[in-house]
């Protein structure tokens, strides 16, 4: 396993990314895009999802393509970012062909940034205006940390933020993960710089501290959020050639990414879930080697994400918790 070119999602051929954010708002959303619709699944593992047409994705519905996904900031108002996203869709021409009328199909999940210092005072709601631009700027580049949906994210310890990270296997299939990290629990090992994930690091992408840091295994960790504050909600997604019912188990094994990341994880104030996407462009040689290796890297490449959004974010005027940056910096060494 190694990573893709660009070591995002978007080395998955045909998928695209836009992230819009407001600095005032604090908060901003992200949109993954297909050249063509293509099959999704989700799964939801955290006490307090927000969320919008995923009743759609289960395997037996009646539409089985999608033609975006969407993260946003907003707590609930933030699902306004889909209808923007749908908006913009309906005027390029695509979606469910009903009849003379296209409807696109845009599920969504939102995580919680309402109390994050941003001007949230708005008589109209933004996130609608966010949705549409994030898609007509999206590209096979992005930017990860304090980007798009993750602009005002935070976690029990650090800033939180937007992560990628992508992996194409001996197979040839590519699979690759976005996330936008707000999660209860923390991605270092008690105050870091190590990450929980550094056993599944390529290439140094978040920093290559190796397992440094200091972690209590008796310590029970006490909620710095309140109920809804919290939430991780990403997309995993692979070329090979999936049905929904396979698409729902990569989701369910990307989960354990998460788990490895983010400590604690699915907790009952945190709405964490994970989207599967699969374009279909590749066929599996070997069915059933192939799907287990994709959900291995679904999961690594969550957790692997997760690291990075951490170790992205960047500080700004107003934070409420420290970046990860500004206390170790790139490359520190931890004492």
């Amino acid at each position: 396993m190694k990573p893709g070119k660009r070591n995002l999602i978007t080395d998955v051929a045909g998928l695209r990314v836009g992230n819009v954010a407001d600095g005032a708002l604090r908060s901003g959303c992200t949109v993954l895009v297909g050249e063509r619709p293509f099959t999704a699944a989700v799964n939801v593992m955290g006490g307090a999802p927000g969320t919008r047409e995923t009743d759609l994705l289960a395997p037996d519905r009646l539409v089985q393509e999608v033609d975006a996904l969407v993260l946003s900031g907003g707590s609930a108002f933030g699902l306004d970012a889909c209808s923007g996203v749908a908006d913009g869709l309906r005027a390029m021409g695509r979606g469910f062909a009903v009849g003379d009328q296209r409807v696109p199909i845009v599920p969504g999940a939102i995580l919680f940034d309402l109390l994050n210092g941003g001007d949230k005072g708005w008589a109209r709601n933004p996130y609608a205006d966010l949705g549409l631009a994030a898609l007509q700027v999206a590209g096979a580049d992005f930017a990860l940390g304090s980007a798009g949906a993750g602009f005002g994210a935070l976690t029990g310890r650090w800033k939180g933020g937007l992560g990628s990270a992508s992996a194409v296997l001996d197979s040839g299939i590519t699979v690759g993960a976005l996330v936008a990290v707000n999660a209860l629990g923390s991605a270092t090992i008690g105050e870091g710089p190590g990450f929980w994930a550094h056993g599944f690091e390529l290439a140094d992408e978040f920093g290559g501290l190796g397992g440094q840091g200091s972690f209590d295994p008796g310590h029970e960790p006490e909620p710095m959020k309140r109920m809804g504050e919290a939430t991780t909600i990403a997309i995993v997604a692979t070329d090979a050639r999936l049905g929904q019912a396979e698409c729902l188990r990569m989701a369910t094994a990307a989960q354990d990414g998460m788990a490895r990341a983010l400590v604690p994880s699915h907790t009952p104030l945190d709405g964490d879930l994970v989207f599967a996407a699969a374009t279909g462009a590749r066929a599996m040689d070997t069915p059933l080697r192939d799907a287990f290796q994709i959900g291995h890297a679904a999961a690594a490449c969550l957790a692997r994400a997760i690291a990075r959004a951490v170790y992205e974010a960047q500080p700004m005027p107003g934070d409420r918790q420290p970046a990860w940056t500004v206390v170790h910096g790139r490359g520190a060494v931890f004492p």
